[in-house]
């Protein structure tokens, strides 16, 4: 069986946020079982010498868009630790010339011209390289049109005859929607795609929307976010599409790759440990203390934040609280970027409060140096599909704080139940937020029952073992 993954970013060569994580790690678990190809552009941020990325041989391909040519080009390496090719579309118009992987202040109709010309080159890439997929497996809005293009242009082509596709929602909230006229330039058949039961959403172009019309299966990152996106509330407008296509649509929890995410062998942080030696863990602590300015003390807990920088992830919370999170005996570090009023809000907290601190931007050492040390994790989101930030920090005995939405809800076990590994609180408001933190605080005192919490949350089996034979299973189903 021949899985192709399609994806905007793959860890560890370009990562914006957990979808990298997702198409960087599930593929090693699969490489048993199945042949995998990985597709990503090639952003100008890929450090080509680091990872021995080299272009294949003949590989200059030119494709029409709205009547003008652009040249592409193949470069491919291994997945580290694999024998998996992670091939990289090359383009200077839409991906090199960038050093980000989602640049800030693109034009929206440019930022759909990049992916459509990424989707494209997929497909193309792929019979080119005679590598006749079983499965293709697109990832949020970025390879949406991939379902799309075996529907329409591809669907008498020989080639693709017995392709199956999976659609993966990472998040609802991003559905990639533009005028009708894009179609043109991604020279697809409008007559087949663009109609209720295809991509038109309310008079435009949703590619996601196409996309869970036309896939086989649709995969939500999680069983509580499958439930929920069914529902007005977190539907994101989308919810009656999905109820449409219930029979297709499964939940399939993500997981995290513990040979990167082992506080036991990270390079990364000053101190290595494990459950039997927790006691280093507070030299991590001390570390971060010492980088963001705060005093350090063995009995005052540290309370990490790392995440984007967005509405989604509950700064708002935080900003209803301010002035009692000052008070709080617990010191607090957040480290991220986004909306310019989050960042604001968190830089004038870390300059007007004793407890605060705050790092604009994202430091991958920095962020596994703030697991390492913190006690408690805090995680306030408005909805989380999945949340691997949890699993990470559960990894790292940092006991997660959290409002039960999402794979929040399906991954934490609250305080005090049997096995707690963190704490919840359900309403989107700073008040439970903080009383779910005040809970923290005062099971803090208490170190026995604290130490079992954290060993708890250490021994839980979040990695993609279990999930990745959901993903087997249902390629397997699709393929017959």
């Amino acid at each position: 069986m021949k899985v192709l993954f399609a994806s905007a970013e793959v860890a560890p060569f370009s990562k914006a946020g957990g979808l990298a994580d997702v198409v960087g790690s599930l593929p090693k678990y699969l490489e048993n079982d199945a042949e995998i190809a990985i597709f990503t552009p090639l952003h100008g941020c890929i450090d080509i010498e680091k990872y021995g990325i080299k272009e294949l041989e003949n590989s200059e391909m030119w494709l029409t868009f709205d009547r003008y040519g652009h040249k592409f080009r193949l470069f491919m390496c291994k997945l580290p630790n694999t024998n998996i090719n992670v091939f990289f579309v090359h383009n200077d118009w839409y991906f090199t010339c960038f050093k980000e992987v989602y640049p800030k202040w693109l034009d929206t109709r440019y930022e759909h011209e990049r992916y459509i010309a990424f989707s494209l080159a997929v497909m193309e890439y792929a019979k080119a390289l005679n590598f006749r997929a079983d499965v293709i497996h697109a990832n949020d809005w970025h390879t949406a049109m991939l379902p799309l293009y075996l529907h329409s242009n591809y669907k008498f082509d020989e080639f693709w005859t017995n392709t199956k596709s999976v659609f993966e929602i990472h998040n609802l909230a991003y559905q990639g929607v533009w005028f009708e006229d894009i179609l043109d330039f991604a020279n697809m058949r409008k007559d087949i795609v663009y109609n209720e039961w295809g991509c038109e959403h309310y008079g435009k172009v949703n590619w996601m929307k196409g996309a869970i019309n036309y896939a086989d299966k649709v995969i939500a990152v999680s069983p509580n976010y499958a439930k929920e996106i069914l529902t007005g509330e977190y539907g994101e407008g989308m919810d009656y599409t999905l109820r449409g296509v219930q029979s297709k649509l499964v939940g399939i929890l993500n997981g995290i790759d513990y040979d990167v995410f082992n506080p036991k062998k990270d390079k990364h942080i000053v101190k290595n440990y494990d459950i039997n030696s927790l006691k280093n863990k507070d030299v991590n602590k001390k570390a971060v203390c010492d980088f963001f300015g705060l005093k350090y003390s063995p009995e005052r807990p540290l309370i990490g934040f790392v995440s984007r920088l967005v509405d989604q992830k509950g700064i708002d919370l935080v900003r209803q609280i301010e002035n009692q999170l000052k008070g709080v005996e617990a010191d607090f570090v957040f480290l991220g970027s986004g909306d310019s009023d989050y960042e604001n809000l968190l830089i004038w907290l870390s300059n007007n409060s004793s407890n605060i601190r705050a790092y604009i931007g994202y430091q991958a050492t920095l962020a596994n140096q703030i697991y390492a040390g913190a006690d408690f994790f805090l995680m306030p989101s408005k909805f989380e599909p999945c949340g691997l930030s949890q699993l990470i920090a559960m990894r790292y005995g940092a006991l997660p704080i959290v409002r039960a939405t999402g794979g929040l809800e399906d991954t934490i076990i609250g305080y005090p139940l049997n096995d707690s590994n963190g704490f919840k609180f359900w309403r989107y408001d700073g008040w439970d937020m903080l009383q779910a933190i005040n809970c923290a605080l005062g099971v803090y005192k208490d170190k026995f029952t604290f130490n079992a919490m954290q060993k708890s949350a250490m021994c839980a089996d979040f990695s993609w073992k279990k999930s990745s034979e959901k993903y087997l299973q249902l390629y397997k189903e699709l393929v017959g």
